[in-house]
């Protein structure tokens, strides 16, 4: 950790601050989120429908909206997105933790994930700008304060919901309030290129950025081709720790073997994202390392699949290391891929943009994986009930492994026709005689 640090410290100080806020958004995001549901169905006592649509409203904000919030900062800068999602969230958290009617409860979660949709292209993209030749080794960085804040976020929440739900909710909106006030005081003001062109020049409507955006076929083929890769990592929350409560119970030893699921795919990360990185870069050209990081992803699932052929013991440590050792395997090999594949994902994004409308471009790729996500957790669930219903245990490994496998496919064939190169500059015509 030490290490990673030091590498940090190189860094412009734009940079770190960034990094340290994507720690401390996602700790006070974490420490809230996993506990709302329970707030919402027991304190609350609104029926399952009404939570499921409280939280759906949330994610539906945020994925709805992210091309506009990308929009808008490379339009407006950076900086005042940043500040004004992290503002935003700070009202939203504090809401949920003192109403209880359902109109209040649907505004505030909306206003939560709005806050995400403005801050998360803002932040990418300064982060791709500010550390200019190094944006592979600054996402690798990045990477390791956001899962450190995942995994530190809801063993704080546990605490504090404890107590009181609303304490939580508190605590999270102060963390966002301090936050704000921090970036207002010290992040430097940041405009998007294109930004600073306009003052010279009219300024492209937006309407006309989105059809060129759109007119981008490598970038839309790319961002369909890494849809999988964001399917497959949300197992670590659906189908994995699913699997492990179904052979290991909801007692003690079933929790246990989830918290062993997170706690791998987190730490694991921290420890070796940087040397994963470094290893990666200094052997294959990016277009390659996505292609091995979604192999890796896909491979994930055969430890499941091998398990479904073992018989089921009784009981005792036996039944437990089956319900624990499959999982946690399969969750470090998706922490793997992942550390392969993300800092060369968000290195191409910026690459297939031509360095023009950054955030825009992150904006409309995290709304489109943002709805195969949705999708692919409705198939997921499907596939889950239905291997339960006809018996075939592996069936939904067998259809995650097979999806990992055709976007590493689908990810070498753009590597290998030259797609995820950047976009050449219109060459001048020669002069004729």
């Amino acid at each position: 950790m030490k290490g990673t640090l030091a590498q940090v410290r190189t860094y412009e100080r734009s940079v770190q601050l960034l990094m340290v806020n994507q720690f401390t958004i996602n700790l006070g995001f974490y420490m809230l989120m996993p506990y709302l549901a329970a707030h919402l169905s027991g304190t609350l006592g609104l029926a399952g429908w009404v939570v499921g649509l409280v939280l759906g409203v949330r994610n539906f904000s945020q994925q709805g909206m992210f091309l506009v919030g990308g929009t808008l900062a490379d339009r407006f800068g950076y900086k005042p997105l940043i500040v004004a999602g992290c503002v935003l969230r700070t009202l939203g958290f504090a809401t949920l933790g003192f109403v209880d009617s359902l109109p209040a409860l649907l505004a505030a979660s909306a206003a939560t994930g709005l806050a995400g949709a403005l801050f998360n292209p803002a932040v990418r993209a300064y982060l791709a700008a500010d550390a200019g030749d190094r944006r592979v080794e600054a996402f690798a960085l990045f990477n390791v304060f956001y899962q450190a804040g995942i995994l530190l976020g809801p063993l704080v929440g546990m605490v504090l919901t404890g107590v009181d739900f609303r304490i939580t909710c508190l605590v999270s909106a102060g963390i966002f309030a301090l936050l704000s006030i921090v970036q207002i005081r010290s992040l430097p003001t940041r405009r998007a290129d294109d930004a600073k062109e306009a003052k010279d020049g009219e300024r492209e409507s937006v309407l006309s950025q989105w059809r060129g955006i759109l007119t981008n076929r490598p970038f839309l083929l790319f961002s369909a081709a890494m849809i999988g890769s964001y399917v497959l990592s949300f197992q670590v929350y659906l189908a994995l720790p699913l699997e492990v409560r179904r052979l290991g119970g909801q007692d003690t030893s079933g929790t246990a073997a989830v918290a062993l699921l997170f706690a791998a795919s987190g730490l694991s990360t921290i420890l070796f994202q940087t040397k994963v990185t470094a290893w990666c870069k200094a052997r294959m050209e990016p277009g390659r390392a996505l292609a091995w990081g979604l192999l890796a992803m896909g491979v994930a699932f055969v430890p499941l699949l091998v398990a479904t052929a073992v018989p089921v013991p009784d009981g005792g440590v036996g039944l437990w290391l089956l319900a624990a050792v499959p999982p946690t395997l399969a969750a470090l090999l998706l922490a793997l891929g992942t550390m392969i594949a993300y800092p060369f994902e968000m290195d191409t994004i910026v690459r297939l943009s031509g360095d023009r409308l950054v955030a825009t471009h992150y904006g409309l790729y995290n709304t489109i994986c943002g709805v195969g996500i949705t999708l692919g957790n409705l198939l997921t669930g499907v596939a889950l009930d239905a291997a339960r219903a006809v018996g075939m245990s592996a069936l939904p490994w067998i259809a995650l492994s097979t999806l990992g496998l055709a976007c590493a496919a689908a990810l070498f064939g753009l590597h290998r026709s030259g797609r995820l190169a950047p976009p050449r500059e219109a060459q001048p015509e020669p002069a004729t005689a």
